[in-house]
């Protein structure tokens, strides 16, 4: 009997813990928050990319650049609001760091594109595709790391 009574009391004050536990800030759940956020970026990455390769003939790398870039300026919103919760007032502090994560994220990106699309002759949109994987571990780490620790 007392067996049972210790394990129901164990079982207990781990449901206690659970329910008192702020989901929100489990790491895992950030991480999915920052990947929806991510394909909205992708969207808005690959619309521009293909507006302006495509349609205005600019050179890939170009019009890539510029896709990311926009793209990364509305993930920071989307990220600060939603995904981290941030209250530092200092915005345009907060959208530096990120920003600069978000150029390293480019550079990273382009040799990623670079070595599928010149090197490998993948098609370039999958190429930017797996890039933008192969990315998204560094923005998510460096951002939970360093813009919204």
């Amino acid at each position: 009997m007392q067996f049972v009574c210790g394990f129901f009391f164990l079982i207990l004050t781990k449901l206690i813990q659970i329910k008192e536990m702020n989901i929100e800030s489990l790491p895992i759940l950030k991480f999915i928050k920052f990947c929806v956020v991510g394909f909205s970026g992708m969207v808005i990455d690959f619309g521009i990319t293909y507006l302006l390769k495509e349609k205005v003939k600019i050179n890939k790398f170009v019009a890539n650049s510029a896709g990311f870039i926009s793209a990364a300026t509305s993930n920071f919103f989307l990220n600060k609001i939603w995904t981290f919760h941030s209250n530092n007032p200092q915005v345009a502090a907060e959208y530096s760091e990120f920003i600069g994560i978000a150029l390293v994220g480019l550079i990273t990106n382009n040799f990623f594109l670079w070595i599928f699309n010149e090197k490998l002759k993948l098609n370039f949109y999958i190429a930017k595709f797996m890039a933008i994987l192969l990315t998204t571990f560094w923005n998510f780490f460096a951002n939970y790391y360093i813009t919204f620790k």
